[in-house]
Formats: structure tokens, C-alpha cells, sequence
């Protein structure tokens, strides 16, 4: 019975350590990507933020800085905080400007 114990919170905690990586930002270059790269890469960004920064890019051409993410409907300056060093504008270089 301990056994059995023992091997359910190993897989537990083999899970949650999983879970911690599989939701580790990643860079992603906002001004290309699509609304599920986005979701997937930035903390906080689910797949609706991500689909009104890909529509708000569509209306409004690219983003020549980070903080006009703030601009779109449901990003604000606290989640692009979090994510300023894996935001990018372009393929060379991170936004990670303040």
C-alpha cells in the first residue's frame, strides 16, 4: 500500500513540474505570429487576448514598440510586464525596451 502511495505523488509531482515548464514564456514575435503562438508563448495571454492582438495588428499595421500592446482590448501594462523580455517586433531583437 505505501508503494502505491509513493508512486502516486511521484507522478504527481512529475506532473506538476511538467505543468511549470509547459507554461514557461517563450519568445514570440508579435507582429507574425499567430493567435495560438501567441497564446502559447506569453503568460497571462490566453487564446482570446491573443486573437484581439492579431485583429488589432490586422486594423492597425505592426508594433513599433511593446507598450502599444496596451492598446489592445484586455492587454494591460502589467501583462505586458510580465512578458516584456519574450515579446519581439521583429526576428533579431527582443522589445525588452522600458
Amino acid at each position: 500500500m505505501k508503494s502505491i502511495t509513493m508512486k502516486s505523488l511521484a507522478a504527481l509531482l512529475a506532473m506538476g513540474l511538467f505543468s511549470v515548464w509547459a507554461w514557461a514564456a517563450q519568445p514570440v514575435n508579435v507582429n507574425t505570429a499567430s493567435a495560438e503562438e501567441i497564446a502559447e508563448s506569453l503568460k497571462g495571454v490566453g487564446l482570446s487576448k491573443a486573437e484581439a492582438i492579431v485583429s488589432y495588428r490586422g486594423e492597425h499595421g505592426e508594433f513599433k514598440h511593446v507598450d502599444e500592446l496596451v492598446n489592445v482590448k484586455g492587454i494591460g501594462i502589467r501583462t505586458v510586464d510580465i512578458n516584456r523580455e519574450y515579446i519581439q517586433l521583429d526576428n533579431s531583437k527582443l522589445a525588452a525596451s522600458k
